[in-house]
Parts: C-alpha cells; structure tokens; sequence
C-alpha cells in the first residue's frame, strides 16, 4: 500500500505529463503497469486535470454558446467518470482492509480514504497553477505576492493531508477508525432520477 508521499508522486507525475502538452483531447498515456494502483491513481489526476482546463476554457466570456453546451456536457460526463474512478479506488481499500477489524470503541471517519485522495489530486492542481502564477511576467508584484500568499497556505495544506492520509490508514489498520463506502448517489446523469429527462420520455 502506498503512502501519502507516493500517491502524491503518482499525482504529479500526471500533471507534469499533461502539461506537455496542456491539450484537453491528449489522449492519456499512462506510464505505470496496467492494474497498479498507481495506474489508477494516475487515471484518476489525468482526469481531474483535464477537467480543471474545461472549468477554464468554459469561462470564456466570448465562447460560442454551441460549443459552451458541448463542454458544460463534456464536463458532467468527466465529474461522471471521476466519481467512478474514486470508487474504484476505495474498493482497492476495501480489499486492503478486509482482514482489518474495527474495535468496539473505533471512530467512523465521515470521509472515505479515496475521497481524500480526491482531495490530494485536486491540491496538487492548485499548487501547480498557483505556481504558475507566481512566476507570471505579466503580473503586477500585488498579484505576484498574493499568489505566493496563497501558494504557501496551499503548500501547509499538502502537509497536513500527508499526516491525515498516513494516520487514517494506520488507524484503520490497527481498528482505531473505521470507514464506510456509500455508493453514489448522482441524480443529474441518471434519466429515471432526473426529472427533466424522465418526463421527456414519456
């Protein structure tokens, strides 16, 4: 099992690599072996990071309305995808702790651990384009010290999930905690939940 250092790896590795491209239709070239959990978490930032340039390119104040509905559906079906991806995730930790017996006395952890590796990939987005920032050019030295401002709360945030992570999964080993998966919810993308589209069917 990885730790928080890993999986923050894992998660970089996957920025760094879209940015080479900085390409939202780059097809994703995952470097680690098929069925590894970092393949899965490499997947997972891959599409988070595509998602954080859609968010982008969708705010444009002049983009065709056409094509605006086209990436506010991309988008739906990437938070989509995402989830699935999270899921997944947490059935790995389900199957890592299946041996693991909670204790009478054991807490419940409100956030499952995959949701927090959620989390992690999205943190490890903003440091990277707070980053970018900072070393703007273009920039008034205000925006300049801001975003160094923010950087740095970003980085103590970093800090902290690594301990969060680390600790849960000791806790959750040695019974200490305990976590629950409920399965998800989203009415939005399913037509028999979704009023306006189940009433269109009929």
């Amino acid at each position: 099992m990885l730790n928080a250092n890993q999986c923050y790896d894992a998660f970089n590795r996957s920025v760094a690599d879209y940015h080479k491209y900085d390409d939202v239709d780059k097809a994703i070239s995952n470097p680690y072996p098929a069925g590894s959990f970092e393949a899965l978490l490499y997947g997972k930032n891959w599409i988070d990071t595509v998602q954080w340039h859609l968010e982008d390119i969708v705010r444009n104040p002049d983009i065709d309305p056409v094509e605006g509905l086209k990436l506010k559906r991309r988008i739906d079906k990437s938070n989509q995808e995402r989830t699935d991806v999270v899921e997944r995730v947490d059935d790995y930790f389900l199957d890592v702790f299946k041996n693991a017996t909670p204790k009478p006395d054991a807490r419940i952890n409100s956030e499952t651990p995959a949701w927090l590796l959620d989390r992690m990939s999205i943190l490890m987005l903003k440091i990277y384009h707070m980053e970018e920032q900072t070393r703007r050019t273009d920039a008034a030295p205000d925006h300049i010290a801001r975003c160094l401002s923010k950087l740095a709360l970003l980085m103590e945030q970093k800090s902290d999930m690594r301990s969060a992570f680390d600790e849960l999964m000791e806790d959750i080993g040695n019974g200490t905690r305990r976590f629950k998966v409920y399965r998800q919810v989203k009415m939005y993308n399913d037509p028999s939940l979704n009023p306006v589209l189940y009433k269109q069917s009929k």
